[in-house]
């Protein structure tokens, strides 16, 4: 101790200096981990104490034949080949060798313990198809893929149907099975052969071979022939052809026997003039010319020709083997003498189509049938079939009609009906003037001012009832029909004219008789109403106002004022009108007339008028086909005329018993409506052609 060394001194450590010169920290100034380590090691525990008391345990089955690795995000815990997994959703990755991978999302519930299965999708497999031989067509379920080989074809696992074709092998069918998984398979399949072999032979040999037409070989050869019928055929210059048919199934060899070639047949080419004869050779019928005639060589044979209307040809023909010969015949006629006269003289002369000249003439032909024309502009021509006789002549007259005459041969003057009608055939021009007039002067005494002149032509024939349609035959229409009475007295009964019928009543009745006899119906209708008409018709009709016109009033050159003739009152029952025993009925009558009929009577009753139609003038008035209207003064000439095709009424002609009037009775008087009255009825018409 030194003087001032009273106060002793204290020895204290130094601090730790390392190495490298840093200072070394001083106690309590680093983190302390020992402190935070039990807290760490409690929070864990507490979390997985929570993690395992809120996790669900998920079962996941995965189907392939391999084992598959699955990858699973999210917090999860493997256990016992489960897993242990909290509620949410998981991405889920399963791979297996040979399988399509697997992504999907796995979502996990609150259920204690859930399952899940999951099936992988395998690759396809890797084919190879061969075949022996190679080349053949492969087919997959009926699609074809290609010819063999085939190698390494993408398949997807499962069964196809396999099918190979080779032209000249057996077609080959089976199933095919792909397991998949990228696993490479070879098919192999071994084709069997389609044909077998044939051995053909011939004496001589050196045969032209041909199969089914075409060239196979020469005699003698094997051959591989294909399955199924075949056609052989020999051929040797100086030899007939040997065919065979062959039926040939596929692996069966066979040699046929050897061909005995024999000598060619002569061919004989027969023609005659004229053609067509009949041909026997050795008396064997043949045929008839021309035509090939296979002829056996080196052998005398008889050849004959015949023909009807021609002399027979007889001759003796040989060929050689091989050999052909053309031959040419003229038959010799067998003629006969036809004495033809014509008229006209002008008239063109055909003889099976060919002209020979014009008018009468004298014919040579061979006795065979020919067909004779006569023919003439303007006239109808004439065709028949005539067979000349050798030795015996024969005459033929034949007389041309014009147009007109023959169409008027064929038709009938009368006709019938199927209720037993009779209509006669009026033909303009013949029975009487074609060209008329219609209506009256305005200075006749008694006209209307509805009968306005005009001039008519009549072309077309037509037939028309000889009587009024009576009560039965319109029955047989309209069975319920009753025309009624007339204080008392009947207009009822079978054969009087029907009454109380309307225009369309009327019309309806001509389309029914048309329709039972098969004729195309006149009158068009709609619903039951007829509504318009067919002008070229030849069905029943009433007739028209221009035809009842002129069958009652055209007399030659004359027209008629009433039927019976010019002058008024009638002299003779003449027609059923109002007369003197009809008054109480009628409230008019005809001074000094008597008919001896109080209402209509049976029909026919009193004469004919002069083209022979009943009661035209009288009896009943009568519904015609034309729509009412009054012409126009200074009209055209009409033809045919047959009005509008509808309208509110028609007209009405002729006077009936209820009627006395001198206005009433004259054949041109006109009266007008569409109902029934009991004093009129109707006659039926219809055109000729």
């Amino acid at each position: 101790m030194t003087a001032h060394g009273s106060r002793s001194e204290t020895i204290t450590p130094s601090a730790f200096q390392p190495l490298d010169g840093a200072a070394a920290p001083p106690p309590g100034a680093g983190p302390n981990w020992r402190r935070w380590l039990v807290p760490g090691a409690v929070l864990l525990f507490a979390l997985a104490m929570l993690f395992l008391f809120t996790a669900r345990s998920v079962e996941i089955n995965v189907e392939s034949t391999t084992s598959a690795d699955i990858s699973l995000g999210g917090l999860h815990l493997p256990f016992g080949g489960r897993y242990l997994l909290r509620p949410g959703e998981y991405s889920l990755g399963i791979t297996a060798p040979g399988y399509e991978p697997l992504a999907t999302t796995l979502t996990v519930t609150s259920d204690a313990s859930q399952s899940f299965a999951f099936s992988l999708q395998p690759r396809p497999g890797r084919i190879s198809i061969r075949s022996q031989p190679p080349g053949a067509a492969v087919s997959l379920g009926g699609e074809r893929i290609g010819d063999t080989p085939l190698e390494a074809l993408e398949l997807a696992a499962g069964e196809y149907q396999l099918e190979l074709r080779h032209p000249r092998y057996l077609p080959l069918a089976t199933t095919l099975t792909v397991t998949g998984r990228d696993q490479a398979e070879t098919v192999e399949q071994v084709l069997e052969p389609a044909w077998a072999d044939v051995g053909i032979s011939s004496e001589p040999a050196g045969a032209e071979i041909l199969v089914d037409g075409e060239p196979a070989g020469i005699t003698p050869a094997t051959l591989e022939l294909l399955q199924g019928e075949r056609q052989l055929l020999l051929r040797l210059p100086g030899f007939a052809s040997w065919q065979q048919q062959l039926a040939v199934t596929a692996g069966e060899d066979t040699v046929l026997a050897t061909v005995q070639m024999l000598p060619a047949a002569g061919i004989l080419e027969l023609s005659s003039s004229p053609g067509g004869a009949n041909v026997t050779l050795d008396g064997e019928f043949q045929g008839q010319t021309p035509l090939s005639l296979s002829l056996e060589p080196g052998r005398a044979q008889r050849l004959m020709l015949t023909r009807p209307g021609y002399r027979r040809h007889s001759e003796t023909v040989e060929l050689a083997a091989g050999a052909s010969e053309s031959k040419s015949i003229k038959l010799a006629a067998q003629l006969g003498t036809i004495d033809l006269r014509v008229s006209p003289p002008e008239a063109e002369v055909r003889v099976n189509g060919r002209l020979l000249g014009r008018g009468s003439q004298s014919l040579s032909l061979p006795a065979v049938e020919h067909r004779v024309e006569v023919s003439l502009a303007g006239y109808r021509s004439s065709s028949q079939r005539l067979t000349p006789r050798p030795n015996l002549a024969q005459r033929i007259d034949v007389a041309l009609q014009t147009e007109q005459e023959a169409k008027l041969s064929r038709l009938q003057p009368e006709v019938t009906t199927a209720l037993g009608q009779t209509l006669r055939l009026f033909i303009p021009g013949e029975s009487g003037p074609a060209e008329f007039t219609m209506g009256a002067s305005r200075r006749e005494p008694g006209r209307r001012a509805n009968e306005v002149l005009r001039p008519v032509n009549l072309r077309r024939m037509f037939y028309l009832q000889t009587t009024e349609v009576t009560n039965a035959q319109f029955r047989q229409f309209l069975a319920s029909h009753n025309s009624g009475q007339v204080q008392g007295n009947s207009l009822n009964r079978e054969h009087q004219p029907v009454a109380q019928v309307s225009w369309q009543q009327a019309a309806q009745f001509c389309n029914w008789l048309s329709q039972r006899e098969g004729l195309d119906p006149f009158y068009t209708q709609a619903q039951g109403i007829v509504t318009g008409y067919k002008a070229d018709s030849t069905g029943y009709r009433l007739p028209t106002e221009a035809e009842w016109s002129w069958a009652a009033r055209v007399q030659g050159e004359r027209q008629l004022t009433f039927p019976w003739g010019d002058t008024f009152p009638p002299t003779t029952a003449v027609e059923n009108y109002a007369d003197s025993s009809s008054g109480y009925v009628t409230g008019r009558t005809i001074s000094g007339y008597n008919d001896g009929q109080v209402v209509s009577a049976t029909v026919g009753s009193f004469p004919a008028n002069h083209h022979g139609l009943f009661d035209l003038g009288g009896n009943v008035a009568e519904w015609v086909h034309d729509v009412y209207q009054i012409p126009s003064a200074n009209a055209a000439a009409e033809t045919d005329p047959t009005g509008p095709q509808n309208g509110d009424n028609y007209v009405i002609r002729g006077a009936s018993w209820a009627l006395g009037r001198l206005s009433e009775l004259r054949l041109s008087y006109r009266d007008y409506g569409q109902a029934g009255r009991d004093d009129v009825g109707f006659r039926i018409a219809r055109y000729a052609e």
